[in-house]
């Protein structure tokens, strides 16, 4: 089994640098592209099924590379990338302004910490639904290569999974970097 994952493509809010979590954003022409690319990038994988977080950014990522390939595209709400509540549609400088007000902010990322700011998922919440998403998917498509469309956050509990790196070592957000737009990675089960 070859699970393959991406990130989608570029919107408008990742040129402006605001967070998007579950805020349903559509790709801009360049996130297109890359879609487009990274489909021609992998064209030549096996390819049996693609599952793809219902989010605007995603399932159409996962449309354009599924040119490549014909095959079935399922949605699993799993896959969403974090909700970060109030912090959704801030961009970088807003943020830096909460973090001043109160800096345990920084800690949203840790695992151990599992801060609930704002209407934000706390990082276990988050890493139990990918877990549990990838947990189904190996026992139900275990003879099957998979492309999963996905989002930056969401790639990090994901290659977690894959990587055998314990969620308590998830500290800050650089333990393990998150997929760019459209970056590709690849696992073997």
């Amino acid at each position: 089994m070859e699970i393959f994952i991406t990130r989608h493509g570029q919107t408008d809010w990742n040129v402006l640098g605001k967070l998007q979590g579950q805020t349903d954003i559509e790709l801009n022409d360049t996130g297109r592209q890359q879609a487009k690319e990274t489909g021609e990038l992998i064209k030549n994988e096996n390819i049996d099924l693609i599952i793809s977080s219902p989010l605007k950014r995603a399932k159409e990522t996962a449309e354009i590379i599924n040119r490549n390939f014909n095959v079935s595209i399922i949605e699993d709400k799993r896959l969403m990338e974090r909700r970060f509540g109030k912090f959704e549609g801030l961009d970088k400088k807003d943020r830096e302004k909460l973090k001043e007000i109160n800096p345990e902010i920084n800690d949203v990322w840790d695992y151990n910490r599992n801060i609930d700011f704002y209407n934000m998922e706390t990082m276990k919440e988050f890493c139990s639904r990918i877990y549990e998403f990838l947990d189904d998917m190996i026992k139900n498509y275990k003879d099957k290569n998979i492309l999963i469309v996905t989002h930056g956050g969401a790639s990090v509990p994901i290659k977690c999974y894959f990587m055998k790196y314990p969620l308590e070592k998830l500290v800050d957000r650089d333990a393990i970097k998150g997929l760019k737009n459209c970056e590709i990675a690849k696992f073997e089960i």
